[in-house]
């Protein structure tokens, strides 16, 4: 038996970051990517965002890569968003994405973070939110690739 605790903070934004996500299709967008969460095996505990990008907190199933986990998931779920009609505007996902690792006792934090996303960025636009967290979590990153 494999046991493991391994908590993803994934962030990732629209094409050219534009605002193309619907708020009133945002639950079934998220309840669409919550299905490809558990066919993934993995645990969703949070998601949310606004019209240019969302967060999620999940957990990963140790036989999933998580470069496979989050392709599935952006892949999975912009074909839907095309083809369901209910968000006209989207053109699909950046290529690239955040994912930064927590440990238990960060996890209520995590899903506070993501739970006010719409407070939050009534202050903070997504460049400088995903600039901070990559500061934040000591990731190293070439500015040209933030644009």
């Amino acid at each position: 038996m494999s046991y493991r605790q391994i908590f993803y903070h994934v962030v990732f934004g629209t094409k050219y970051r534009r605002k193309t996500i619907e708020e009133e299709n945002c639950e079934q967008l998220y309840k669409y990517i919550s299905g490809i969460v558990k066919n993934n095996k993995c645990k969703l505990y949070r998601i949310n965002g606004i019209a240019d990008h969302i967060h999620l907190l999940s957990d990963l199933h140790p036989s999933v890569s998580l470069a496979d986990y989050i392709r599935d998931i952006k892949v999975a779920s912009s074909l839907w968003m095309k083809h369901s009609g209910l968000f006209p505007y989207f053109e699909g996902w950046q290529e690239g994405y955040g994912a930064f690792t927590y440990s238990l006792k960060q996890k209520d934090i995590v899903i506070n973070y993501i739970k006010n996303q719409k407070e939050h960025h009534k202050k903070e636009p997504f460049h400088d939110e995903f600039k901070r967290l990559l500061i934040d979590n000591g990731v190293e990153f070439d500015e040209r690739y933030l644009r």
